[in-house]
């Protein structure tokens, strides 16, 4: 399969397009993207055709930093579920290693790599597709995406020793500037971010210990290469239960695949569509459950149960009990 990528990439995308003059809706069309779907963020589509598209609209808009002003309006909780897992890391050096671990959850086609030498940590970013294409916007959007990462936990006054861009200067600095300060560097031999490895031992001051395995047990553990059928299933099965379009049909939305490919696929893996949806909502079950954020009846409808007396009786089929026996019992 092609290397995929959350619609959450193009979060602010048409408004920005807008802004400087441009049409979002004939753009992602001459690409092939739905424009209609952008509304979704944890819609799959094929990475490349939106690195295509920030191409496009950059050449369109006459505007060569398109990705670093997207960038300035990315937030962390654009990343998906992963968002609720970095939160809750104690410092940055363990948040931006589970970022690394994880980045096929929102972006197949990053890759991102942290380098130490003599006390300096250097993240590389690159955009790697199935074949090469030009990739400026999309590779100033992913650094911009990291350096925003790395001051949301270390602090807004944080600035790093530099931002390195393999390409040359924008005609207008302005972004770069109100962006990175005075630290970005251009026609470097990388993309990515340099800065003090004594900066990756400061401490998450918004971290809570206590919801960090919580936290943890809503990712799945994806494989450094990549990843198989049930993997990417079960991913979109977490982001879809809570918003009730969880369906075998909008997985393969989101995949870009048709259904019947997605049953043939799990089905090689030895699984299946209501297999997948039954494990993830049962583990999910029982952290949210013996956790006391959330209302029984919050649960169930996070867990796309229409009733709670369709959720309770599910529940107990599975863990030999009531949610609120349950819950009382692991309090």
């Amino acid at each position: 399969m092609k290397p995929l990528a959350r619609y959450a990439s193009l979060a602010n995308y048409a408004d920005l397009t807008r802004s400087l003059g441009g049409d979002p809706v004939s753009l992602m069309r001459d690409v092939g993207l739905d424009p209609a779907g952008i509304a979704v963020q944890d819609r799959w589509v094929p990475a490349g055709q939106i690195c295509e598209l920030l191409e496009l609209t950059a050449a369109a808009v006459e505007c060569d930093d398109f990705g670093l002003r997207l960038a300035e309006q990315r937030r962390l909780s654009n990343l998906g579920p992963l968002s609720l897992v970095l939160r809750e890391e104690p410092d940055v050096r363990s948040a931006l290693d589970m970022l690394i671990r994880h980045q096929r959850m929102y972006n197949e086609a990053v890759d991102t790599r942290v380098q130490i030498v003599d006390g300096v940590a250097t993240v590389r970013v690159a955009i790697k597709l199935e074949r090469l294409t030009a990739d400026r916007q999309s590779v100033d959007l992913a650094t911009g995406v990291v350096f925003g990462f790395l001051r949301s936990l270390i602090g807004s006054t944080w600035t790093p020793i530099a931002v390195s861009s393999a390409h040359p200067a924008p005609a207008d600095l302005t972004a770069a500037v109100r962006l990175f300060g005075g630290t970005a560097r251009y026609d470097r031999d990388f993309d990515g971010v340099v800065l003090h490895e004594a900066d990756l031992e400061r401490p998450n001051i918004a971290a809570d210990a206590q919801l960090r395995t919580y936290a943890r047990s809503l990712i799945s553990v994806s494989s450094p290469t990549e990843r198989s059928a049930v993997e990417r299933t079960r991913e979109l099965i977490e982001m879809l239960l809570p918003t009730g379009r969880c369906s075998a049909d909008q997985v393969a939305r989101s995949l870009g695949v048709d259904r019947r490919t997605v049953h043939r696929h799990l089905a090689a893996e030895g699984s299946s569509f209501s297999r997948e949806v039954d494990q993830v909502r049962t583990e999910l079950a029982r952290h949210l459950v013996a956790g006391r954020r959330y209302q029984i009846a919050e649960v169930g409808r996070m867990l796309g149960f229409e009733t709670a007396g369709n959720f309770s009786r599910w529940f107990r089929s599975r863990f030999g009990a009531s949610p609120r026996e349950f819950r009382k019992r692991n309090s």
